[in-house]
């Protein structure tokens, strides 16, 4: 049951957490916006299109955009996120999300390589470039706090964190939440790393590999792009957060009031996005290194400090 829950929950709130980060932009630039839902409308626009293949498509092409949904997919079905402990809560571990995290990328990376087009390899690049730091980071980063749980299980992190509030206040989670929080900018592709309403082909990293799509195809890398970033933002809000989190054996009404402790988690961390975009520029791609490595550095001595600390 948790895990159709958890499905159902992420194909919803993905899409409505970019439809509530476009309404919050348009908002504080003065325009109305378009509704929350557009993006749905604009998925059903995207399926009723023809789907046109390039030239010399492989399958890579072709099957790409369903790997993407169906490793995002995965990661909802497994992590802890409305309760813990379901029938896949021993799938839930650490390295299992970042593997999953990573195939997506690189699929899609293997997608924009495929026909050769300059566009797509260029953004093919700069993609391996960004997840080759970005991975890295968010392992290191979770695993500071599987320290104290004693395993790379999300769902003991989860319920570790949940037994001892106290511990988000501590230096070594504060500094993984600075490492996270860039983490998920980078993989997320917002800004300042990337413009995702960017129509430049010379800045784009994400948005390049897709221009080649079209029809259902891309209806299918959009939502699932959506997916991630709504994982990404349950992550932050679960593993940092925890506080409403169910136990799968909990009665109805647990689920009831996890599942809308989880949508105002995931919507204020969103709206919270919208409103740092605002103020802050897309900065050059030479420099996002730069951010990366020091987004780095805090996961590490994040786990440093985890680490003396529970040897004391």
């Amino acid at each position: 049951m948790t895990i159709l829950l958890q499905l159902l929950f992420f194909l919803l709130i993905g899409p409505v957490s970019i439809g509530l980060i476009r309404k919050v932009h348009a908002r504080l630039e003065g325009r109305s916006g378009a509704p929350v839902i557009q993006p749905f409308r604009r998925f059903g626009q995207l399926w009723k299109k023809e789907t046109i293949e390039p030239t010399g498509a492989s399958a890579i092409f072709r099957f790409a955009p369903y790997v993407l949904l169906g490793t995002s997919l995965t990661i909802a079905a497994v992590g802890p996120f409305i309760a813990t402990s379901d029938g896949l809560g021993s799938s839930s571990d650490l390295f299992v999300v970042v593997g999953l995290l990573f195939l997506g990328n690189i699929t899609m990376a293997l997608a924009g390589l495929d026909l050769g087009t300059s566009f797509g390899g260029m953004g093919a690049s700069r993609e391996l470039t960004v997840s080759s730091l970005v991975e890295p980071t968010l392992l290191i980063a979770i695993f500071a706090l599987s320290i104290p749980a004693g395993t790379s299980s999300l769902d003991a992190i989860c319920r570790t964190a949940l037994s001892d509030p106290g511990r988000l206040l501590t230096p070594a989670d504060l500094l993984a939440l600075g490492a996270f929080v860039v983490v998920v900018i980078a993989e997320a592709k917002r800004l300042p790393i990337d413009n995702p309403t960017t129509h430049l082909e010379l800045t784009m990293i994400h948005e390049a590999m897709l221009l080649e799509y079209s029809g259902p195809r891309l209806a299918v890398i959009e939502w699932a792009s959506d997916i991630r970033l709504a994982l990404l933002l349950g992550l932050i809000a679960n593993l940092f957060f925890p506080l409403g989190i169910a136990n799968h054996q909990a009665n109805v009404a647990m689920f009831v009031i996890s599942i809308t402790v989880l949508v105002v988690k995931v919507l204020l961390l969103a709206t919270l996005i919208a409103l740092a975009e605002t103020a802050i520029t897309k900065i050059r791609l030479t420099r996002v290194p730069e951010l990366l490595s020091g987004s780095f550095i805090f996961a590490f001595l994040s786990i440093m400090i985890s680490f003396f600390v529970s040897r004391r």
